[in-house]
């Protein structure tokens, strides 16, 4: 009975951090758009960060409704922010750095690729209930 009451208050300070998340990533959303606005200009750089704030909102909404995250939506979120960080740090950037980061890009694809096509009777998640 004691476990029980510590997993449902796990599950709404769960649900509680989480959408604090989402709402701060609505701000930043709203944030980074005025600081575009103010620019006058859109760059790739302001669109990749504009796409990690969707992929985070989109892996709340999926938890919300799923209680579960796909593993590879963190995956790609990390692949953007790489290629930001690349196109961030521009043609300064030392070759053997782009070397890294496009490496760990290819890494974490493979990552996904690897993911996605695994057989589906190798590992079933488990219910809300904790059954198999």
């Amino acid at each position: 009975m004691f476990e029980k009451k510590i997993s449902i208050g796990i599950k709404y300070i769960e649900k509680g951090l989480l959408t604090l998340i989402a709402i701060l990533t609505v701000i930043a959303t709203l944030q980074e758009i005025n600081i575009i606005y103010q620019a006058g200009k859109v760059n790739l750089a302001d669109l990749l960060l504009l796409f990690i704030y969707t992929e985070v909102l989109g892996m709340i909404g999926i938890f919300f409704a799923s209680n579960r995250i796909p593993i590879t939506l963190p995956l790609f979120i990390a692949m953007t922010a790489l290629a930001r960080l690349i196109i961030l740090q521009g043609k300064e950037m030392d070759p053997i750095t782009l070397v890294y980061e496009a490496g760990a890009i290819l890494i974490i694809a493979l990552g996904c690729l690897v993911v996605r096509y695994r057989p589906a009777n190798q590992y079933r998640y488990q219910n809300d209930e904790g059954d198999v």
